[in-house]
């Protein structure tokens, strides 16, 4: 069966309005099933709000005094067979009738004028959808391909159709929400747009079809919300600098304020998605979001306040971390005891290495990145303060025959205990996984780049190198 997703916006009888919590009676007739599931839809995923038995009729009552939001739901038993319903602007005090042998399209509804309307969109595309199964063993490829594009014709019509009868119903927030903007190729004053303006402005214009400020949207299947943010994110915006990115979701979150669940989701999810971020300059981002929804209070109502206190914490730590600040002064001493100073290191640039041979990813990592900085001595001035950060006694015999076995003696790669230093550096460069991996511009003491491997600290020597010859 297709899965087709449907929502009306029409007014529940006034009787409903006065009673709180929900109660929902599926009828089958002919159900072989002893229990149902009510369902709904959460970004990417599906959760269970209620089950309910069979009485012995067909019967399934689901009753209780929480709040169902407004979303699209559905009933599924075990045999992976469900049927979708609404709750939109109605009390969800509903009755449905079906039987066994085709839930959706013998579907009635007392007590929702949305609901009649979504299985009657539902039964009318559906015979559109089916009208393709039957001619397929009728027709040739070409006059099949022909008949499909016929019917995803109709079936837009019909989409059309609806929408002008109804402009404020769910049902056509829904499929306007995943229709791309129409981008203009010339501006306000009749210019032709250049590719950059052109992109710009769909970046800019993104979410103008959908509903942000509604609570429906987050109760929606994977691609109507969820994906269409996540592709706002991983792929259009990828690459952008943070002073691009942070107004745009600065929008984008803003623009939801008035619907708390999908407000909360994105900030949540947001927040997230670039405090994981690879990307050596999206700390900046991270730090963003948290000092503007976090540190403010705005996520207060929803977030637990260890949780706040725990971001905040780290994000005003990584403000000094950030690509581009001054890089907070070290010194440490080396396996002769010799001292060695962060801000008074040699040459142009210092590869700033915290690291132990204890960590399973540092033994991968760190030889790969020291060959790296081997092939590139000759033609980039660069040192290395590379610091032990499990400095225990049995580790510092580990790291010694590590550097040993690995060659790690280069002069200029300077091999350093962590145990006696000026400062607490875990505390201040927030060291709780290693390896971590700086890149530093002497003159200046300022980052240049971060979360560093051997394939990303290739690429950046080939390009610093570059930009020295010029």
């Amino acid at each position: 069966m297709r899965r087709t997703l449907i929502v009306l916006l029409l007014l529940l009888p006034l009787a409903a309005w006065g009673k709180s919590g929900y109660k929902i009676t599926l009828q089958i007739d002919g159900s072989r099933d002893t229990m149902m599931l009510l369902c709904f839809y959460y970004a990417n995923n599906e959760r269970i709000a209620d089950t309910a038995y069979n009485d012995g009729k067909g019967y399934f009552v689901f009753e209780g005094d929480a709040e169902l939001h407004p979303g699209l739901y559905f009933f599924t038993n075990n045999r992976n067979r469900y049927v979708e319903f609404v709750i939109y602007h109605e009390k969800p005090f509903f009755k449905f009738h079906t039987d066994d042998r085709a839930w959706t399209m013998n579907m009635s509804v007392k007590g929702s004028k949305q609901n009649e309307v979504f299985y009657n969109y539902q039964r009318a595309s559906e015979a559109l959808y089916r009208e393709i199964e039957d001619r397929k063993g009728e027709l040739d490829s070409a006059a099949l391909a022909t008949f499909v594009a016929q019917q995803h014709q109709r079936i837009d019509s019909l989409k059309i159709d609806f929408i002008a009868r109804y402009p404020d119903a769910m049902i056509c927030k829904m499929m306007a929400s995943t229709k791309d903007i129409e981008v203009p190729t010339e501006d306000a004053d009749g210019k032709t747009m250049s590719q950059w303006e052109r992109y710009e402005y769909m970046m800019a214009h993104y979410f103008d079809n959908m509903p942000l400020d509604d609570d429906f949207m987050v109760r929606t299947p994977k691609a109507v919300f969820y994906q269409r943010v996540m592709d706002y994110v991983e792929k259009y915006m990828h690459g952008w600098p943070p002073d691009k990115i942070c107004p745009l979701l600065d929008s984008l979150i803003d623009r939801s304020e008035p619907a708390k669940e999908v407000n909360k989701w994105l900030i949540y999810k947001l927040t997230d998605y670039f405090l994981q971020s690879n990307v050596m300059v999206y700390d900046e981002v991270y730090c963003h979001l948290v000092m503007r929804y976090f540190a403010t209070g705005k996520a207060a109502e929803w977030f637990p306040p260890s949780a706040i206190d725990e971001n905040v914490e780290r994000a005003t730590k990584w403000e000094r971390l950030l690509v581009g600040r001054e890089a907070p002064e070290l010194i440490l001493f080396d396996t002769t005891h010799q001292a060695y100073s962060l801000h008074h290191m040699r040459g142009d640039y210092t590869l700033l290495v915290f690291w132990s041979p204890t960590c399973g990813h540092c033994r991968e990592i760190i030889p790969d990145v020291y060959r790296v900085f081997e092939e590139y001595l000759d033609s980039l001035d660069i040192t290395a303060f590379a610091i032990l950060s499990e400095p225990s006694d049995g580790t510092i015999v580990k790291w010694k025959k590590f550097i040993a076995d690995h060659g790690m003696t280069n002069r200029k790669w300077v091999n350093l205990n962590g145990a006696e230093a000026n400062v607490d550096w875990r505390e201040v460069y927030d060291i709780t996984t290693t390896p971590q991996i700086y890149l530093i511009e002497n003159k200046t003491h300022t980052f240049v780049a971060k979360k560093l491997n051997a394939n990303i600290f290739r690429e950046i020597c080939k390009s610093l190198t570059k930009k020295s010859a010029q």
